[in-house]
């Protein structure tokens, strides 16, 4: 009967990477399009929204890692991975729309420009929903297949 642990410094690793690259992508994007004072404004104003929904991004992609190592490149692996993709792409879309304010009048688009500014903290929520959603259902494939792991392993 030969048990091995999966070293935690991979997924976390990967974890951290994702937190840092959307937070990356939400100031390049916010800078490029509205300069950096209004940037660093909109965080100020709204980290206690930003920062979870990085933190919840780089959360899904540890555990897709850590199940990922567990189950060995697996079909439902690639399920998992799909639909835990969606979810964080789906909150990413929640989180950065409000953006769209700044560039909507150069497309002609003031009905766009007012709902964005109108929702733009209900944004952040359902960003914040579809995070919480994500890091659940990944959760909890992670831990019926660990379950599983354990049960073969003492087979």
């Amino acid at each position: 009967m030969t048990t091995y642990a999966i070293p935690a410094a991979r997924p976390t690793g990967f974890g951290v990477l994702a937190f840092g690259l959307l937070l990356g992508a939400y100031f390049g994007a916010l800078t490029l399009v509205s300069g950096w004072k209004f940037t660093v404004d909109q965080f100020s104003e709204f980290w206690f929204y930003v920062l979870p929904l990085a933190a919840g991004f780089g959360l899904q992609v540890a555990l897709y890692t850590r199940l990922r190592l567990l189950l060995h490149q697996s079909k439902d692996a690639r399920a998992v991975m799909a639909t835990s993709g969606t979810a964080s792409t789906a909150a990413m879309v929640s989180c950065c729309a409000h953006y769209l304010v700044n560039v909507a009048p150069v497309l002609g688009a003031t009905g766009l420009v007012t709902f964005a500014t109108q929702y733009q903290v209900e944004f952040f929520w359902v960003g914040l929903a579809f995070n919480a959603a994500g890091i659940a259902y990944i959760g909890d494939k992670l831990w019926k297949a660990t379950k599983e792991h354990a049960q073969c392993a003492h087979a």
